[in-house]
């Protein structure tokens, strides 16, 4: 690194301002910042390499990760796409079995009313007999137990 002095001795004129000398030789100011930064630049070289190492592994391990992920996912899908199937299985018997205990119970509901309305039916057959066996007679004007002329 250079000293104050050489620093500040890059804006110090060559010579006083006016007419050009003619032994004069400009300062190659380029020269000099290119000498002066070199080792410094050169110090950074091996970061620039080290960080070129860093992205590239950062960007493979990435690509493994990614990878990764995917197979996962995959594997995550099929998983899931056969239990789906096993489960709508399932489900479908379930639904299917207690459809049939339902139709079941309703038949035997049925069969029970159809059984109670028969024997409602048996059993006021001979009153319903009797009443309209006597209506008839009254409006043919016969005795209710007399048969007909």
């Amino acid at each position: 690194m250079p000293a104050l002095r050489e620093f500040l001795a890059r804006w110090r004129p060559a010579a006083p301002p006016g007419r050009a000398v003619v032994g004069a030789v400009p300062a190659d100011r380029t020269a000099e910042l290119t000498a002066e930064l070199a080792p410094t630049l050169a110090l950074l070289d091996d970061s620039v390499t080290e960080a070129t190492a860093i992205r590239e592994n950062a960007a493979r391990e990435a690509r493994e990760r990614r990878r990764t992920a995917a197979e996962e996912a995959a594997r995550t899908v099929r998983t899931a796409r056969a239990r789906a199937l096993r489960v709508r299985s399932e489900t479908a018997a379930r639904l299917r079995a207690e459809a049939v205990a339902d139709a079941e119970r309703e038949d035997a509901a049925a069969r029970h009313a159809v059984r109670e309305l028969r024997d409602h039916a048996r059993a006021r057959t001979p009153e319903l007999a009797a009443r309209m066996v006597a209506r008839v007679a009254r409006d043919l004007g016969v005795a209710p137990h007399q048969e007909a002329p």
